[in-house]
């Protein structure tokens, strides 16, 4: 398989997978296309808060994370969040995004899904199927 990074993730993050998988690093001065992104399984980035009472991780274009497009395209999102970066509740972590009110957010609250009219759920329509989320520290 194969794992894009953005540039700023900590490199021992990835040694226990690097023998097994395919690791491509996204951002400057080489930004991956959209075909390209929708060649690779799986994004590992981190986070900059996450919400325990709704499950919530966000992420802000921080060099750890990337660029939005590396976490929408592949199917599988690895989000690694440390312990310190867990708030409670919601307006908690919309203080700690306040630190940085320039950056792009991403709100996740679980693998992508709508539902149609016959209410037949879908899921990877507008983003990954699949998210995993491991707190760390």
């Amino acid at each position: 398989g194969s794992v894009v990074c953005p540039p700023g993730l900590p490199a021992d993050w990835l040694t226990q997978i690097a023998d097994r998988v395919s690791i491509v690093t996204d951002g400057e001065p080489v930004f991956l296309t959209p075909y390209e992104l929708d060649e690779i399984d799986a994004v590992v980035t981190a986070a900059r808060v996450a919400c325990a009472d709704t499950g919530t991780i966000v992420l802000d274009g921080a060099p750890d994370q990337g660029r939005r497009a590396i976490t929408l395209v592949p199917d599988t999102h690895v989000c690694v969040v440390e312990v310190d970066q867990v708030v409670h509740l919601l307006p908690e972590a919309v203080t700690v995004l306040a630190q940085h009110p320039e950056r792009p957010l991403t709100w996740i609250s679980g693998p992508s899904a709508t539902s149609d009219i016959e209410l037949n759920r879908v899921e990877g329509v507008h983003g990954p199927r699949n998210l995993h989320v491991i707190v760390a520290g």
